[in-house]
Parts: structure tokens; sequence; C-alpha cells
């Protein structure tokens, strides 16, 4: 039986992948919400909806291949229709910090290529302020850990190498990671900004004024609201009830 917590990733899964049209382009997100989205697109791939994806990780491209979802890349498809992703918070503004999962850098260009940036969360995710008990992930290469380190503690910051069974996280550009532990975020922009300025760093998980749609869902209900600047009326927010179909 699913926790309460799955049951809402789910249903914001599924919700968010009744945006993808016939004929699209899409970015697939990665992470335990995406997962969701991306079954979900597999029924409709299975029923006859006709798109091209591009995945933001292997593992994303993994689960969509199983369920004949076709794949693309950003070299070939340069301009995408929808990105569909998760994120490890948001705050009432609509500025995201992402990259928990490791995918960051593939994300934020999948991101940037689209027309429309859909994000799907649980409401655990959403917080008064970015940063508070969650690094801001840094990708880079490896050979200049020491100085990306002491570049990041001269912003603030208690950066943390991420490890996996005692050995550096590699991401699959074949990067390292630093969890840089700001504490409150006051202004995502200029951070994001001044981290991306550190020599050899790839990528940063803040993800300022990108959303342009925010669903977050719980087993029986989602809503969506649309950040200031986006698309879309300002402030303008519904709620979908998905009791009956997705329960």
């Amino acid at each position: 039986m699913m926790s309460t917590q799955e049951e809402a990733k789910r249903a914001v899964g599924r919700r968010a992948a009744e945006f993808v049209e016939d004929g699209m382009a899409v970015g697939l997100g990665t992470g335990s919400t995406a997962k969701y989205l991306v079954d979900r697109l597999g029924e409709r791939v299975r029923d006859g909806l006709r798109i091209r994806c591009v995945a933001t990780s292997e593992r994303t491209a993994e689960q969509a291949a199983a369920l004949s979802i076709p794949l693309t890349t950003l070299e070939d498809c340069h301009d995408l229709d929808i990105a569909i992703d998760g994120a490890d918070q948001i705050d009432p503004a609509g500025h995201l910090i992402k990259g928990l999962g490791g995918a960051l850098f593939r994300e934020k260009r999948v991101a940037a290529a689209a027309e429309a940036f859909v994000i799907i969360a649980d409401p655990s995710k959403e917080v008064p302020v970015l940063g508070v008990g969650c690094p801001v992930p840094v990708e880079f290469v490896p050979e200049a850990c020491d100085d990306v380190e002491a570049a990041l503690r001269e912003l603030g910051a208690d950066p943390v190498l991420r490890l996996q069974d005692g050995q550096p996280y590699v991401t699959d550009n074949q990067h390292w990671i630093l969890d840089a532990h700001f504490g409150a975020i006051g202004d995502p922009f200029s951070l994001e900004r001044e981290i991306n300025q550190i020599p050899l760093v790839l990528e940063n998980g803040l993800f300022p004024g990108m959303a342009t749609r925010i669903l977050v869902g719980d087993a029986s209900a989602v809503r969506e609201w649309a950040p200031a600047g986006s698309p879309g009326p300002e402030g303008d927010e519904s709620s979908t009830d998905l009791s009956e179909d997705y329960g």
C-alpha cells in the first residue's frame, strides 16, 4: 500500500502528463515524482500519443526506453515545447533548488530549452525560503575540487563533497558534486550567478525564475499556480480533483 506522500507524487505526476499534447517535444525530469510522469506518458504512448522526449538523466532514459517512449537529444532537438520535472525546494515566488538526485546539469539545460517548464511536487517541497535544511548542489570538474570548495566557502557556504559507497559521487557527465549549505538564501538570482562564475563549475542547483507552472498535489487533488512573471495570469491558481481518476 502506498504512503500518503507516494500517493501525492503519483497524483501530481499523472496530472502533469496531461499537459503533453500530440506532436510535442518533451523534456522528462528525474526523481521519484517524475517517475510517475514517465509511467503515465508510457501509457499514453501505447494509446497512440506521438511525442519526442529528451531525458535529464540516464535513469529516466532507461525508464522511458523500457516504456517505448521515443527519445532524442538536445543536439537533435534544440527547442522543446515543455519540460516537466520535480524540485527539492520551492519558495513562494516559484524559485527552486534542484539536483539532490544528481542530474542538475542536464536538468537545467533541458529546462532552458523548453517553452514551458512545469514543476511537479508534493507539499513537503514548499518552503518559506530556499536553502534552509537543503544544500545547493554544485557540479564541477573533479580536478578542481579544492579550488571550488574554497570558493564556495568564500561565498558563505559550508560545502560537503557528495559520496556514494565511500567514494565521490559521479554524475552522468562524469563530474563530482559539492553540496553547498548556505542556509537561508535571500537572492537566488545573484547566488546562482556567483556560483557559476567559479572556474570549472559546470552548473548549480538554483533554478530562479525558470518555472512557468507549479503543480503541488496530494492523493486527491492537485493545486496549480503560476509564479509571478510567468506566462498566464499572475497568481493564477486552480485545483483539480483527482480522487476518481487516480485514487
